[in-house]
């Protein structure tokens, strides 16, 4: 008897499964309608059945994905380590979001995109540029239970997206295909801001789905990469500071992309509903960098968090708050671009000659000043320092640098969110140590040895056939 093949039995047997599956939802759609779900689905205490079910929905088909990988040999011995990655903190994330039974900041979108389709203001709580609230005026019929699942079902497959983007960065940087698969899934398996930005549903992670694109698309298709950072600076805003990475390579043909990018993106908002929304985002943006009354929030740990909190406790006036957070960010962004220019000169994270050298140098440093400039930096934000943390493990030798980068990614990555100063603002020195650290880099000549050895041990680690 002919040795069966166990992967094709599992694909039939999946196949099989499937086609049940969907004809028992058909049947019932068609038999009972909207009334036959009532017997043979059962809802349980602090759950959300439509995430629940989506969850499901979600494992069963990857579960499918990977089997076909596996059956058509997809998968081999280049690509075994990402995938299995890939797949494993798909199956983790699936399983912790199912179990969430309250999400927020989705209701902020959905108050918003609701008063875009009443032609009314944006509200307060709004704090991005009017694009998103554009896009999702188009959900507000379907229901705010709906508007969530959809833009849920969003949130999770960019994740799926941002492991693939960021495995792709990192071999870009000049990490191994075997180092960016384990760095990449050690750092979205365990990963508090990350965790955060799905919990709330925030747009974080296709912001930087987005600027990750753009780096990867250029030199080679320049108005892809201008576009796809158009599309991040209308999600967010904060991604305009990222420009001046572009400026460096002096690539006036990206720059004319970029710009025409933003007038047609913002054309269509206006074409939908006029410019009073970009008044309305000025507006707010304005108010919001010029406020300092109200408590400080331990969870927002912005320079102008931390001296809302300072400045009472040591009976100095409002003002001071205002000029200790504008001292601070001043000293930020000369430190940042003094960095920046140094990691440029001296190729720190990418040692290469050519279009797209400059860009991928500056933008590490660049992308702390992104962060922590902004007048609101909630712990959801510390995504946008990945790039940050990860490609200094190319330049880490001394054993006091590694405890120092140890100290700084827990307590951007691992420690849980609390509210407890001033060690809740741990989040606001972990970036800073990074640049610190960045700054000590630029005066080594070679990369790591350690980065060095490990990155070539696991290039020579025998194949095994799969």
């Amino acid at each position: 008897m002919k040795n069966r093949n166990p992967v094709k039995l599992a694909l039939i047997l999946w196949s099989m499964l499937t086609v049940l599956i969907a004809a028992s939802i058909l049947f019932i759609i068609l038999r009972w309608r909207q009334n036959g779900w009532g017997p043979l689905i059962q809802q349980w205490p602090l759950e959300e059945l439509p995430i629940t079910l989506a969850s499901v929905a979600f494992t069963w088909l990857l579960l499918g994905v990977m089997i076909y990988l596996l059956y058509s040999k997809r998968v081999n011995t280049n690509n075994s380590w990402s995938v299995g990655g890939f797949f494993l903190v798909a199956f983790m994330y699936l399983n912790i979001l199912s179990e969430r039974f309250r999400y927020g900041d989705y209701t902020y979108y959905f108050e918003a995109a609701a008063d875009l389709l009443k032609h009314k203001p944006l509200p307060d709580t709004y704090l991005y540029p009017p694009f998103w609230a554009t896009l999702l005026q188009f959900l507000v019929p379907v229901g705010e239970d709906n508007f969530l699942l959809i833009l849920w079902i969003a949130n999770f497959i960019s994740l799926l997206i941002f492991y693939i983007l960021l495995y792709h960065i990192l071999k870009h940087y000049g990490f191994s295909l075997r180092l960016a698969a384990i760095v990449t899934s050690l750092f979205v398996l365990v990963n508090t801001p990350l965790f955060r930005t799905l919990f709330y549903v925030q747009i974080n992670i296709h912001t930087l789905n987005l600027v990750l694109l753009s780096l990867l698309l250029y030199p080679k298709r320049s108005f892809l990469s201008a576009l796809t950072l158009a599309l991040a600076v209308h999600l967010k805003s904060t991604p305009i500071i990222l420009v001046l990475a572009f400026l460096l390579e002096l690539d006036w043909r990206w720059l004319g992309w970029f710009a025409l990018s933003l007038i047609l993106i913002a054309m269509f908002t206006v074409a939908i509903d006029g410019f009073y929304p970009f008044i309305d985002f000025i507006q707010i943006a304005l108010r919001l960098g010029a406020s300092a009354a109200g408590a400080a929030n331990f969870h927002e740990t912005s320079f102008d968090s931390f001296f809302r909190f300072v400045t009472p406790s040591l009976h100095l006036g409002p003002i001071w708050e205002r000029i200790l957070s504008f001292a601070s960010k001043a000293i930020l962004l000369i430190a940042s671009l003094f960095v920046t220019i140094q990691c440029v000169r001296h190729e720190v994270f990418f040692n290469a000659k050519g279009k797209g050298a400059r860009l991928a140098n500056a933008l590490p440093p660049l992308f702390i000043l992104m962060t922590l400039a902004s007048p609101v930096v909630w712990e959801h934000h510390g995504i946008f320092v990945a790039l940050s943390f990860l490609l200094l493990l190319k330049r880490l030798d001394a054993p006091e640098e590694w405890i120092w980068f140890g100290l700084a990614y827990f307590l951007e990555f691992i420690l849980p969110t609390f509210d407890f100063f001033p060690w809740s603002y741990g989040r606001l020195l972990a970036p800073l140590i990074i640049l610190w650290l960045m700054w000590k880099a630029t005066k080594k000549q070679n990369t790591s040895h350690f980065f060095t050895a490990i990155n070539d041990w696991l290039n020579k680690l025998p194949a095994v056939e799969i």
